[in-house]
């Protein structure tokens, strides 16, 4: 792939980025999502690539946009392309931290194509990699990260969505003494967070989202970082599929190879709401600028941009008299 469409990239995410965040607060998370697509959709058609959507906003009769194996981009590269648009619906709708827009791009059949199910996931950065174990208890994961990265167990800081289902580790990550982020939703970021040093994220533990995890995987590989997965089929259907994929034990256990192969896999995310790993968009210019912070990376040249971009926006926004 070249080079050049690191950039191209940053460019559709920040453009889903940019069509949404006015509506952060404003409780209609499915308006915030629906103009994010449709923004990233629009982006797309100028990017130089022969793109198959293989994570998405759902199935073809489930999404008009970005849908599982729409065709996207401009001509070029034969490539996978994994998406969120809006990763964090609910993070917009109520203006909490850590909404970003996601974009990740890999050679034709490197991605992996996880259904819409859950997925436990555990994941770190290059300090740490190969360091973990999906199969054992979070405690000796704990031991073996803080071990690899000089630490006390105590100074680690572990990243979870806060469900129900996740009592049992939570309890046995502060039994251990490890630190704990509590979040209510959106996973990808926070997996990213661990593998950049300044953010004080050192692990992401827990079950989310299967596509999530694999666009976090592809985040991992650019990083050097690790991620070991289990797919969790929670019906029948979710079973099936999984088995149509050629995972027949619910119980095997995914690498980072697994979920996103080969050495040329770009990662892009600009922030919408503020967070540990990127700044959301800012307005300035009486509303008619913006101004949004951005990552893409890398895999083959190890390479990490941080973008900060300053938009001139097309419509002046409407100030009422106040009499």
């Amino acid at each position: 792939m070249e080079r050049e469409l690191t950039l191209e990239l940053v460019r559709v995410t920040e453009a889903a980025a940019l069509a949404c965040a006015r509506w952060m607060g404003r409780g209609d998370k499915q308006k915030a999502d629906q103009l994010a697509v449709d923004a990233m959709r629009a982006a797309f058609d100028t990017v130089q690539i022969d793109g198959i959507v293989v994570i998405g906003e759902g199935e073809m009769d489930e999404a008009p946009m970005l849908y599982i194996g729409e065709r996207v981009g401009a001509g070029g590269d034969p490539v996978d392309v994994a998406v969120d648009p809006l990763e964090g619906t609910n993070l917009v709708a109520k203006g909490l931290p850590g909404a970003i827009a996601v974009v990740a791009v890999a050679p034709r059949g490197c991605l992996l194509h996880a259904p819409d199910m859950y997925m436990e996931k555990i994941a770190v950065g290059p300090q740490a990699a190969g360091c973990i174990d999906i199969t054992a208890s979070v405690t000796a994961n704990l031991r073996w990260v803080a071990r690899a990265k000089n630490k006390d167990v105590s100074d680690l800081t572990v990243v979870i969505l806060d469900r129900e289902r996740h009592r049992k580790i939570i309890q046995e990550c502060r039994e251990a003494g490890a630190r704990i982020k509590l979040i209510s939703d959106g996973d990808v970021a926070p997996a990213v967070a661990a593998c950049i040093e300044d953010t004080g994220v050192d692990m992401l533990l827990g079950i989310g989202g299967a596509p999530e995890g694999v666009l976090a995987a592809a985040a991992l590989k650019c990083l050097g970082g690790d991620m070991q997965a289990r797919l969790r089929p929670e019906t029948e259907e979710e079973l099936a599929r999984m088995q149509a994929m050629g995972i027949k034990d619910p119980d095997q256990v995914l690498l980072l190879d697994d979920l996103c192969k080969g050495d040329d896999v770009i990662f892009a995310a600009t922030g919408i709401t503020d967070g540990d790993l990127l700044r959301g968009v800012r307005y300035f210019g009486q509303g008619r600028m913006a101004r949004t912070h951005s990552v893409v990376m890398r895999s083959r040249t190890g390479t990490v941009r941080f973008i900060e971009a300053t938009h001139r926006l097309e419509r002046k926004p409407h100030f009422a008299r106040v009499e």
